[in-house]
């Protein structure tokens, strides 16, 4: 048996037990850092630390605060919050008391909030603030088998006996600890493979959303497969910010406990750019959406400084691609990154002029990003590539607890999600489908057996609804998903999302774009521009002062985009090609319901909403 066999299949029951196993092995080590505002409000962040120590006597305060509550072995506590180092505190202390988490977004109204309680059965709701408190008390009378609120932020809740603090909880179970202070040791050991940890509940594009049962195994095989890969390590610095209510920010904090880092955790997404050269990570995970936005606003920004200056960009960033894929074919071919003199002369002068300063940006310090949760613009990649700045791309589904593939160290390519991890089976479907099998796989839906049905296959084989293929030597590579796959009324079949990030690659202006041809003659576009950048391009052509709305609107800007999507169509086949498109007049947003939490884009949504846009564009043709 090899070690990487070892490792996996000696994985502990529960993550529960990893957890008191990283405490006991590194007390005094740090575990996690975290920001405390300035008292005034104004100024730079505190950052603070805690201890694995220190963490376990906040984690067991809290478990025990649950337990004296009532709360009996798999019984669901539902946390809302936005991701904070309460979030993780929480979490961890609600699986030492063999409870299951139910994750819910902050940004879920109160309605769906309500079912998600209501479904799960949910006992306890764990509350970050007045905000999410106010969801639970206007549907209190459908949540019967809720009994109490633990708000972390009190600012603002009125009192009430079934609502108590955060700090109140801790109070109550450092007491009762005082009189059993092996409770907590008990119920971890206790916890088997197949118990409950986690339910997750998918943001689904259509009716309601499905709660995925992931057992306490699913974790701990995570943690155990993450560190096997190699890909993090005991001397790492993670910056954690994804949504921990997203099964892909749920297991980092997993592989962190089995690597023993330190995770500096902040979920304000408009604090990255602040934080980055404060933490100088080492590691950070992220959604394309982010380095899209990067990669925009440095092209936006090179733009605003003149012709000269955003010439020397866009040579720079050619040269980039051009060094990431020789130095990926050379190291696929002979095992090194090696790439001709004269390519290498020209990369270390770009590097000066432009690449430095982007690593600059991301802390300086930064080893590897990973990217998953959609499909990255391979030009994108291979720029950041190119730029000293490695993303690895990953996949995985909140059924398969969100890794099951991931580009190893070195020897990633661009363009693929890498290799599977360990324990980890992958077959192709005849349709192209990816099927996985292994421990990461969901015990199946939460009362919903009809549908765990349709996906999971009695010998374990899960259907993911993505089409996918695999390369001689393991590699995968996603080509859309099963459902969104586009058929023309000419009978062509076109992958819209490969579409949809060639145009992000190829406009340094695009926010989201949708491309539409189902049972159509021809594709068209809903395009979503960004503000910030189109805010500076619209500065230097006339446009200052006008709204968002305003812009999208003016001949100037369609004219812009247009030069874009003439250039993108010069790379497609011609039944990918988009003939028609529309400018959106804002941005698609979570709190309109167009794009998942997880920053996907959800199509029926959008195409339902600007049906209108949709039409205006096939009006006067004939379909065929």
């Amino acid at each position: 048996m090899s070690d990487t066999q070892t490792l996996i299949e000696n994985r502990p029951p529960s993550v529960a037990g990893l957890f008191l196993e990283r405490v006991a092995a590194t007390p005094d080590a740090e575990a996690y850092r975290y920001p405390v505002p300035a008292p005034s409000g104004e100024g730079p962040d505190d950052w603070k630390s805690l201890s694995w120590a220190q963490a376990a006597e906040r984690v067991h305060a809290i478990a025990a605060g649950l337990i004296d509550l009532g709360v009996q072995p798999e019984q669901r506590v539902a946390l809302a919050s936005s991701t904070r180092i309460e979030w993780i505190l929480t979490d961890l202390g609600i699986m030492c008391a063999g409870a299951a988490t139910t994750t819910v977004y902050p940004q879920t109204n109160a309605e769906e909030s309500a079912f998600i309680l209501s479904d799960s059965g949910s006992r306890v709701l764990i509350a970050e603030d007045a905000a999410q408190v106010a969801k639970a008390v206007e549907k209190r009378q459908e949540l019967p088998e809720l009994t109490h609120v633990v708000v972390i932020d009190p600012a603002g809740v009125e009192t009430a006996d079934w609502i108590l603090t955060l700090d109140e909880l801790e109070k109550r179970g450092a007491a009762r600890l005082e009189r059993d202070p092996q409770l907590i040791k008990e119920r971890v050991g206790a916890i088997t493979r197949e118990q409950l940890a986690t339910v997750i509940y998918t943001s689904g594009t259509t009716g309601r959303p499905k709660g995925v049962r992931l057992p306490h195994d699913n974790w701990s095989y995570m943690a155990k497969a993450i560190a096997a890969t190699g890909l993090v390590g005991p001397d790492d610095v993670q910056y954690l910010w994804l949504p921990l209510a997203h099964v892909f920010g749920k297991v980092l904090t997993s592989g962190q406990i089995e690597a023993g880092h330190v995770t500096a955790v902040d979920g304000r997404v408009d604090k990255i750019i602040e934080n980055l050269p404060v933490v100088r990570p080492t590691y950070m995970a992220a959604v394309p959406r982010i380095f899209e936005k990067v990669y925009n606003g440095v092209a936006a920004k090179a733009r605003a400084g003149g012709a000269a200056k955003y010439k020397i960009f866009q040579w720079a960033a050619e040269v980039a691609r051009e060094y990431a894929k020789a130095a990926q074919d050379n190291f696929r071919r002979t095992g090194t990154a090696s790439v001709p003199f004269g390519l290498g002369a020209k990369h270390k002068v770009a590097d000066a002029l432009v690449y430095a300063k982007i690593r600059e940006a991301f802390g300086g310090n930064l080893r590897a990003c990973v990217s998953g949760s959609a499909a990255l613009a391979p030009d994108i990649g291979f720029f950041f590539s190119g730029a000293g700045i490695h993303i690895l791309e990953g996949y995985g589904l909140t059924e398969s607890s969100a890794a099951s593939f991931v580009n190893p160290g070195e020897a990633y390519r661009t363009g693929t999600v890498g290799k599977p991890l360990p324990g980890t089976e992958v077959r192709i479907a005849d349709d192209g489908e990816i099927l996985l099998r292994g421990p990461g796989i969901m015990e199946g839906y939460h009362g919903l057996p009809e549908k765990t049905a349709e996906v999971l296959e009695a010998d374990g084989w899960f259907h993911t609804g993505d089409i996918g293929e695999l390369s001689p030597d393991g590699y995968l590579r996603i080509t859309d998903r099963k459902k969104d796959l586009i058929k023309t009324s000419g009978g062509k079949y076109i992958a819209p999302a490969e579409v949809e990030g060639q145009f992000k690659a190829v406009c340094p202006y695009v926010s989201n774009i949708l491309v539409h041809g189902a049972d159509r003659n021809f594709c068209t576009a809903l395009i979503a521009l960004d503000e910030v950048s189109l805010r500076s391009w619209a500065e230097e052509n006339g446009l200052g002062g006008k709204s968002y709305a305003e812009i999208v609107a003016a001949p100037e800007t369609v004219a812009l985009v247009d030069g874009y999507v003439k250039h993108l169509n010069q790379g497609l086949q011609k039944w990918q090609t988009i003939k028609k498109f529309r400018l959106l007049p804002r941005d698609l947003d979570v709190e309109h319901g167009e794009i998942t939490p997880s920053l996907k884009l959800k199509r029926p949504v959008v195409e339902r909403e600007y049906k209108h846009l949709i039409d205006e564009m096939y009006a006067g043709t004939r379909e065929a």
